[in-house]
């Protein structure tokens, strides 16, 4: 974790493509002078103004895009990475997305019944060269998500790792992390598609429709 970044860190990828007109309008909405503080206004920008929805995944290079979510406004925990990702290149900060494969204790009725497992793996997130060393900051649940499923927002100072908390508002089990995958300069698209089919066979049969998963979350946390 404390290798210096490459010039890959800095440079556009076709998923983290950094130099796409709207990611690069959208990384000028950080305005702060210092990089960290750049960063972190970057962060809360991708957390709280594109909506988690687990739902409408696409696997596809078009779907795991960062400028997709820009369009969408929603996505997911790895598009949500690589669009933070791409938003810090743009502004002169390297960036990379990580990895890991989480067990999550409070997840959706509709998504246990789809995946047939608690377990997630290639949860997303992004890490950022900042003062000296590399900083994770996960941006996937957006603050009004958190608020309905009673889970404690993930903040970010750019000064130390921004991690899915173990436990919700009320003390129960929310997050574990059970296996790191690394660090990628692009989004491993052929790797993350591949194990989905594999471990998630009935993923592709389960098309959202009109399902919400923030009402879903809402509904099954009381």
């Amino acid at each position: 974790m404390s290798a210096a970044p490459s010039p890959a860190t800095l440079a556009p990828t076709p998923l983290i493509d950094s130099d796409h007109p709207a990611v690069v309008a959208f990384a000028r909405r950080a305005t702060a002078s210092g990089a960290r503080e750049r960063a972190v206004e970057l962060y809360y920008l991708v957390r709280d103004e594109f909506r988690y929805d687990p739902y409408r995944v696409d696997l596809g290079v078009e779907g795991l895009r960062a400028s997709r979510v820009l369009e969408c406004g929603y996505g997911w925990c790895v598009p949500k990475a690589a669009l933070l990702a791409a938003a810090a290149r743009a502004a002169g900060i390297p960036a990379r997305v990580g990895y890991a494969d989480v067990r999550n204790h409070l997840s959706t009725e509709r998504l246990r019944s789809i995946l047939q497992t608690d377990l997630y793996v290639w949860h997303g997130y992004t890490e950022l060269w900042l003062d000296g060393g590399w900083v994770k900051a996960t941006p996937a649940f957006n603050l009004d998500l958190c608020e309905r499923f009673g889970i404690r927002p993930m903040d970010w100072d750019g000064r130390t790792d921004s991690l899915y908390h173990p436990y919700d508002k009320a003390g129960r089990l929310h997050m574990e992390y059970v296996n790191q995958r690394g660090s990628f300069d692009d989004v491993p698209v052929a790797r993350i598609a591949a194990d989905f089919a594999a471990l998630y066979p009935g993923w592709a049969k389960a098309p959202a429709g009109d399902a919400d998963f923030a009402a879903d979350a809402a509904r099954e946390s009381r």
